[in-house]
């Protein structure tokens, strides 16, 4: 991820990152896609509906061009405490997700991904530029401009209309 810092990143589309293997995935491989980000936890008060209700918007909406990206943190009460293999193995069997699930990064702090500093660059009013919990989601554009930020406690499902306002369905 050096050459990141070497230039100024203009959409998420110019971002590497590495998946649940450790594997590098280009980000760029989404463009045209609408996408929704999410800091993830399997510990969390807020795991069941979130999980269950992101899965019901990619299954509604991945043929129209909707990819959901779930990022592991353990930076919130420690409630991602687990491998990367123990994540994925857990959200696959749990709730059957088939949208990708990344490595394990930290969104807050020195070390937050360069991804989520990316993401939290956008003029948030309220929000600040931290993320506060477990669950933050952003929507992506078909640009890979973060349009909408979301509190952990937003119901994904509650966010449909603006997912089917970007992929142009409403």
């Amino acid at each position: 991820m050096a050459d990141q810092s070497e230039k100024d990143p203009a959409s998420v589309f110019d971002f590497m990152v590495k998946d649940a293997k450790g594997n590098n995935v280009d980000l760029s491989m989404y463009k045209g896609k609408i996408l929704l980000i999410v800091n993830v936890a399997s510990k969390c008060g807020m795991t069941n509906s979130n999980y269950t209700e992101l899965n019901q918007l990619y299954e509604k909406y991945k043929d129209q061009g909707l990819e959901v990206l779930a990022f592991p943190c353990n930076q919130f009460g420690e409630e991602e405490p687990g491998s990367n293999e123990q994540i994925v193995d857990f959200v696959c069997s749990r709730f059957k997700s088939e949208f990708p699930v990344f490595g394990k990064i930290e969104v807050n702090g020195d070390n937050a991904a360069p991804l989520y500093k990316f993401l939290k660059l956008g003029k948030w009013g309220i929000f600040g530029d931290d993320i506060q919990w477990n669950f933050a989601k952003f929507l992506v554009d078909k640009n890979g401009q973060a349009v909408d930020r979301y509190y952990p406690t937003t119901s994904p499902l509650t966010i449909e209309t603006d997912v089917r306002k970007l992929l142009e369905l409403s």
